[in-house]
């Protein structure tokens, strides 16, 4: 579904990401790994089409993202859902607003159609009868629900979560987790998780890509990742300081 290769991104001298090849299979959810600052959200917004890539390909269902136009790109995203780290809510807007934001700006769909497509998704998330609340109102697990039902409101094939559980407690956090699953499961959706939340990334993937020094080394299981002999990443699941410990 996914074939990222050689992708680099510098920022000014500083080169975050520097040949980081990945494919992801139709329906899988994958987990990137990898310690803050890494560059995993750098790497999520190239994806999107956020970012450009300064090296490198990536193709989204056989179409090379870099050689839309902007017209085509923007249809192209409609096709992309993403949960970003800090929800991204409009603060302006209520939860009708900010969930059907992409069906009013960027479709013909009629009002109802819409009402209806926005309640859906709501109820999918578990937050039926809020499309009045404003952003302001929400719990932090609110407001990130929303955002997933905002990403889910085109009936995308991929979905990109960037940090889905940071800043939200142990039962949110499951919550969150068991929302990627259930995505997954009743939407066949391509998923793409971005987390140092090793709880959370055991849950969901269905592997796991370790991120380092702006390279892919290593891919597997939870379990192959879990059991990996390699010190880089024995050190980030034990979460040790010394990685020959």
């Amino acid at each position: 579904m996914i074939e990222i290769k050689g992708i680099h991104k510098w920022f000014g001298s500083q080169h975050v990401l520097r040949g980081v090849d990945l494919t992801i299979e139709r329906g899988e959810t994958i987990v990137i790994l990898g310690r803050s600052g890494c560059g995993k959200s750098v790497l999520l917004k190239i994806m999107m089409g956020l970012l450009d890539a300064d090296e490198g390909t990536i193709l989204i269902d056989g179409v090379e993202m870099s050689r839309l136009e902007r017209r085509e790109l923007a249809q192209f995203r409609l096709g992309l859902g993403m949960l970003f780290q800090g929800s991204a809510l409009f603060d302006s807007l209520n939860v009708y607003g900010n969930v059907g934001f992409s069906l009013i700006e960027h479709t013909q769909m009629k009002e109802a159609e819409i009402h209806a497509k926005v309640r859906e998704k709501l109820s999918l998330v578990g937050l039926a009868g809020v499309e009045d609340k404003m952003p302001a109102a929400l719990s932090g697990g609110m407001r990130k629900r929303v955002g997933l039902a905002r990403a889910i409101c085109n009936d995308p094939k991929v979905i990109l979560y960037d940090e889905p559980t940071t800043g939200l407690d142990p039962v949110n956090s499951d919550v969150i987790n068991k929302l990627i699953l259930r995505m997954q499961s009743k939407l066949k959706v391509t998923s793409v998780v971005v987390t140092h939340d090793l709880t959370s990334a055991y849950k969901v993937a269905n592997r796991l890509a370790m991120l380092h020094d702006g390279k892919i080394i290593g891919i597997g299981t939870p379990e192959e990742i879990r059991n990996s002999a390699d010190p880089i990443i024995r050190q980030f699941v034990t979460g040790t300081a010394d990685p020959d410990v």
